[in-house]
């Protein structure tokens, strides 16, 4: 679900219907910041931070962020320091407060269960993240592109108040390298040991998978007990897992994929842990397929990305449903885009960057940093590159000019498909990319009748009927 499409205001209402209302964590310190600097209107923010347990940090970041009435329309989101394997005090707070924030408001007033989604690719923040959501009470934590078989041991480790340990994937490192980061909850609070070490209720963790081989690896050699799967085929939205074997690319550009692809559910019946499935299975009809080949219930992301309690930007959202209805919204997996070298399923909209033309017209710019890969220097330390910053940046740092045709800057894009848009030091103002599954094509079914939009409320109810209650 992008950057803060799937906030905390769909997980709650979600929740509140009976079902896992589930956030996504990715650059949620990018969400809170700039919120703060568009002057938090509703007041959510600054009302959830105040229940943070350090009011000293929560007072600082309000300090360095919270713009009363909000930043003017042209001035720049503050430059923050992008994510490294050292990250500093000041970023650590920014990220364990962002996350704790988006938890707190989800699961306000309410006993519903909510969940996070974080990437394993985007390594460097989920340690101070993870923290952050366990510290707010999250009920699960979803984990897929990559394979994450270090997070079930995290999670136990803070839940009884102590520091953790992440390799990091680093390009070129070797067995013999240690290229290791740390959270210690006892530092990041500098208080006294016994105040400091804090225990907490451990969340139950899903892995996002898409073939048994790997539920089966993470089942047994995890790090700590994996309470279940999400099994995503390739329809569904966002990041997908490459084919398995060769990459082969069609005509169009996408990726293609095979009968080694389809996962083997009755193997991964036979782990014995709970699973769903996602990737167009959004109606009562996809659930009960689901069910009867063994899944326990199914994901949704597609069909929630539109409703009014999305965080997508208005004009997004009318737009793409514009396109649903009239049989025109198109899905490409771009096998180039994301610089992660996952495939990214991209809404094809003709005045965002899915447009070659405003692609090739934008300035590259890395700012953010999320989808940089860490890796290892002549000197031996750590360096950090992206395949979407400068070319000549990029090629600096040993990098291949190849991996840097198509690459798009997905972060600076996703923050502007939620109304978060940069405005760049030459006055740029970023362009959007709008990331949906293959169901985009069927979304205007979910608009009741004599009405332009609907809610998360009517997708619920189309799915498991109308016995949930808001």
């Amino acid at each position: 679900m992008g950057i803060g499409v799937s906030n905390w205001t769909l997980a709650k209402t979600v929740s509140q219907l009976g079902q896992m209302g589930v956030i996504s964590g990715v650059a949620l310190d990018v969400v809170l910041s700039r919120r703060l600097e568009m002057g938090d209107l509703d007041g959510s923010s600054r009302r959830a931070l105040s229940h943070f347990p350090d009011q000293e940090m929560a007072q600082r970041i309000l300090d360095l962020y919270y713009v009363e009435g909000g930043k003017g329309e042209n001035d720049r989101f503050i430059q923050r320091p992008m994510m490294s394997h050292r990250p500093s005090q000041a970023v650590n707070e920014l990220i364990v407060a962002a996350c704790f924030v988006e938890v707190w408001l989800a699961k306000e007033d309410h006993d519903g269960v909510v969940g996070v989604n974080f990437l394993e690719k985007v390594q460097s923040p989920n340690l101070a993240s993870i923290y952050g959501v366990m510290l707010a009470g999250v009920d699960f934590i979803l984990m897929g592109a990559g394979i994450p078989s270090a997070i079930p041991g995290i999670m136990d480790h803070f839940s009884r108040g102590e520091p953790a340990n992440l390799r990091l994937d680093v390009k070129g490192a070797t067995r013999e390298d240690n290229f290791v980061m740390t959270f210690d909850p006892a530092q990041f609070w500098g208080e006294e040991e016994g105040a400091a070490l804090r225990t907490m209720p451990r969340p139950k963790f899903l892995a996002i998978i898409s073939s048994e081989v790997l539920a089966k690896r993470l089942a047994t050699k995890a790090s700590g007990f994996v309470d279940g799967f999400i099994v995503e085929g390739p329809t569904a939205g966002g990041h997908n897992a490459p084919p398995r074997g060769k990459m082969q690319i069609s005509e169009k550009g996408e990726p293609i994929y095979g009968d080694r692809d389809v996962p083997k559910l009755e193997k991964i019946v036979d782990i014995g842990r709970p699973f769903w499935l996602a990737g167009s299975y959004a109606s009562a009809e996809g659930l009960a397929k689901a069910q009867s080949l063994g899944a326990v219930g199914i994901q949704v992301g597609t069909a929630f990305a539109y409703c009014e309690e999305s965080g997508f930007a208005p004009e997004i959202k009318e737009r793409v449903l514009a396109l649903s209805a009239a049989g025109e919204a198109k899905i490409k997996t771009d096998a180039r885009v994301s610089p992660t070298g996952f495939p990214f399923k991209v809404v094809q909209i003709e005045e965002t960057l899915s447009n070659p033309k405003l692609y090739l017209a934008r300035e590259r710019v890395c700012d953010l940093g999320y989808l940089r890969h860490a890796y290892k220097r002549e000197n031996g330390r750590i360096g950090w590159r992206c395949a979407s910053e400068p070319i000549d940046d990029y090629l600096k740092k040993g990098g291949d000019v190849e991996d840097t045709v198509g690459r798009g800057c997905v972060c600076n894009a996703l923050a502007s498909a939620i109304g978060m848009p940069q405005v760049q030091v030459n006055g740029e103002v970023e362009n959007r990319l709008v990331t949906s599954g293959d169901d985009v094509a069927l979304i205007s079914r979910f608009i009741p009748e004599g009405k332009s939009s609907y809610s998360a409320v009517d997708v619920v109810r189309s799915i498991v009927g109308e016995s949930t209650e808001a």
